[in-house]
């Protein structure tokens, strides 16, 4: 299996979601550190087909709003 980077975005502005072969399961994460240990605790099976990087929904609340 290989790496490829699809973003020049700083990694710590992402949420991670592991997808398994089949779309069976799926376990989202939000650190590259939690979504790695998943594909390292996996990587032996090749059940993993892909780790997905998803953007962080931030809220742009002003005051005490």
């Amino acid at each position: 299996m290989t790496f490829t980077q699809t973003s020049d975005k700083p990694y710590n502005r992402h949420h991670y979601k592991v997808v398994f072969k089949g779309g069976q399961k799926e376990i989202y994460c939000e650190s590259w550190e939690a979504a790695n240990a998943v594909w390292l605790q996996w990587s032996g099976m090749k059940a993993i087909e892909s780790i997905e990087v998803c953007d962080i929904k931030r809220h742009n609340n002003k005051g005490f709003g």
